[in-house]
């Protein structure tokens, strides 16, 4: 290696250090021995699981026996994704690893990775000392709401590997929520005909169904402004203004697939899908549930989401009409006018789907959704740490034994693109028209910037090689206060 080369590696290794001790991997590996929050769907709710622990990859030769493999440790226990048993061996596509829930092995020299489930990942809970032989994996494919602490650079950048809804992220979970281009293709569950006379009948041509009101999106504060220039039955908590029917009360049937539930909301010709959180390419069912109907969405969520339609003319985007009253105004117009209507469902026809990304999003990826002939994400996920430790491991052992010739591995951290949800703002209208008593604004703004001092405060404790988790308030004190004296 040229002199320069090695004192900028060197360099920015000793840059690592300051800021992030485990970033440099050739440190001796370490010795030791042995409230309620609302949390909305995830698509692990409808998947159906099952290990890999037969599979062995093609590409995988790896005879060493249990005891010489790393360790993966599942933090959240209760997403390990195998069983039963706490502790499994997982041959993957290119190497094996032991994987376990059981925390005794934190502080394990063979531990190489622990990997969190961001929902569950709190900041005054993580495992301390952070080790410096040791990666940390995050696995979050639900809303930003559950954890904006994962949104701010500081705090995503804690972990080396990510499965996140971000196609950025390192294990893309960008499309979890539609199982199969066929779900798509599905014929309209009611026909146009039918969705014709349930009008005639007095339904309202657009439909809202939501229960959970105050949500960082402030979506019931743009449909409340849009209900002014159109008809909207809403049956949920939110905005109710019609009861549901008395055998669909029960919420778990609004919130899986119950076929006599799908029925009932297929009826409608426009469903307004509008998510909880915005970030790049957040997507949920509420975009794809309505197309496997056969309904238009009305959709307000990603700011990326035209990326992964079918085509340019199946969802009506909120963000391409000025106001509510114009949006009202296109929806009027598509509900008198059958031939452009129809036009929004030409993706039912195979032919008709031409957004290359979309398909090849589809066919490429490693998971499946309830697809017995791939794993389902959380293997996935689990095998791609697996993987690329096994990598790290075995580039540590060449630098040790020749360092002129083989280089020290340079640390692999995530960055702000493999989440990036910004500051929540009001659904329609200025942060200063708004009451400064309302609960969305009393919430979501100030849990955005609360959630940023943790990250600090958990990023100071693992730069002071703390082990004790409950200094977390000191830390953010601290730097509260420096920041309050300009340093």
């Amino acid at each position: 290696m040229r002199l320069s080369s090695l004192r900028f590696v060197m360099a920015l290794c000793l840059w690592f250090v300051a800021i992030f001790p485990l970033s440099c991997w050739a440190q001796e590996l370490y010795e030791t021995v042995d409230g309620d929050v609302f949390q909305p769907q995830s698509a692990l709710t409808d998947m159906e699981f099952s290990t890999v622990n037969s599979y062995r990859g093609p590409g995988n030769n790896d005879r060493r026996p249990n005891k010489d493999l790393p360790i993966l440790l599942w933090w959240s226990s209760n997403l390990f994704p195998h069983f039963p048993g706490d502790t499994e061996r997982v041959d993957c596509s290119r190497s094996s690893c032991m994987v376990t829930r059981n925390r005794k092995v934190q502080l394990y020299r063979r531990t190489a990775s622990i990997i969190f489930y961001g929902t569950d990942f709190r900041a005054y809970e993580a495992p301390l000392p952070r080790l410096p032989h040791q990666t940390w994996a995050l696995f979050h494919e639900e809303s930003p709401m559950n954890n904006y602490l994962l949104s701010h650079s500081v705090g995503i950048r804690l972990f080396n590997y990510t499965a996140t809804f971000s196609r950025e992220s390192d294990y893309p979970l960008t499309l979890q929520w539609l199982p199969s281009l066929d779900y798509l293709l599905t014929p309209s569950a009611v026909s146009l005909e039918e969705k014709n006379r349930w009008r005639r009948a007095g339904l309202a041509p657009v439909l809202y169904m939501q229960s959970h009101c105050d949500v960082p999106s402030d979506r019931d504060r743009y449909v409340q402004e849009l209900m002014k220039y159109i008809q909207i039955d809403s049956y949920g908590k939110c905005l109710n203004n019609r009861p549901l029917p008395a055998h669909l009360e029960d919420t778990s049937t609004a919130t899986g697939e119950d076929g006599r539930f799908m029925s009932f909301v297929a009826r409608y010709k426009f469903h307004l899908a509008l998510e909880n959180g915005l970030c790049p390419d957040y997507v949920t069912e509420k975009l794809w549930r309505p197309m496997h109907q056969g309904c238009v969405p009305i959709y307000r969520g990603s700011s990326s989401v035209a990326d992964w339609l079918p085509n340019n003319r199946s969802v009506i985007l909120i963000h391409d009409f000025a106001s509510p009253r114009d949006l009202a105004e296109h929806i009027k117009a598509l509900d008198g006018d059958d031939e452009e209507y129809s036009r929004y469902l030409e993706y039912k026809t195979p032919a008709k789907i031409t957004n290359l990304r979309l398909l090849d999003g589809l066919e490429t990826r490693e998971w499946g959704v309830n697809d017995m002939s791939k794993p389902n994400y959380l293997n996935g996920f689990e095998c791609f740490v697996c993987d690329r430790e096994n990598e790290r491991l075995n580039a540590l052992k060449a630098h040790k034994k020749n360092p002129e010739q083989n280089p020290i591995p340079l640390p692999k951290m995530a960055n702000g693109s493999h989440m990036g949800c910004p500051l929540p703002t009001p659904g329609y209208g200025s942060v200063e028209s708004i009451d400064r008593n309302d609960s969305w604004l009393q919430m979501w703004p100030q849990d955005y910037w609360q959630s940023l001092d943790q990250a600090e405060g958990l990023e100071s404790l693992i730069r002071h090689n703390a082990s004790d988790p409950s200094l977390l308030w000191q830390h953010m004190q601290n730097i509260a206060g420096r920041r309050a004296r300009g340093q």
